[in-house]
């Protein structure tokens, strides 16, 4: 096996020599790449090593992207300043890289013009057309019809 580290003579030595060698140092001996031929080994504390693994794991998840979805309410009968408003409002979450939840909300009998609730979602996806793309069709869940709006991937 290929054996590395800091502090010794790097080549390829057999495993019993591979051991002897980190046990003369005082350290582990750690296989890191089993599949290449031969299997790469590094003499380095155990201990120090999970810890480091560890660490570059908390900041891969810390670097990740995380989605932040932004509620727009309306009702079905939201006039053209609100609607305008509420668009404005929207074509901000979007340029910030969040998502858009848009979703009518139906109170007691209005649920009658659930028409004109799917109207005025698709109206506010195609006003949004420029900033983001509807990842599903206006859906109706119980008393609200939602629509999520996701924003255009920028180069």
């Amino acid at each position: 096996m290929r054996v590395v580290g800091e502090g010794i003579e790097q080549g390829v030595y057999p495993i019993a020599r591979a051991l002897e060698i980190a046990r003369e140092v005082g350290l582990d001996l750690v296989e890191i790449s089993p599949n290449a031929e031969p299997p790469v080994c590094k003499v380095v504390d155990y201990k120090k090593f999970l810890y480091d693994q560890k660490k570059k794991q908390k900041e891969l998840k810390a670097k990740a992207a995380k989605t932040v979805i932004k509620e727009i309410r309306f009702g079905p009968q939201t006039d053209e300043h609100d609607f305008n408003f509420k668009k404005n409002h929207a074509i901000k979450f979007l340029q910030e890289g969040s998502k858009v939840k848009a979703f009518v909300f139906f109170k007691g009998r209005s649920i009658l013009f659930k028409e004109q609730g799917e109207i005025l979602l698709l109206r506010f996806v195609n006003e949004l057309e420029d900033y983001g793309k509807a990842e599903q069709l206006p859906l109706l869940e119980g008393k609200k019809m939602i629509m999520v709006i996701a924003p255009k991937k920028t180069k």
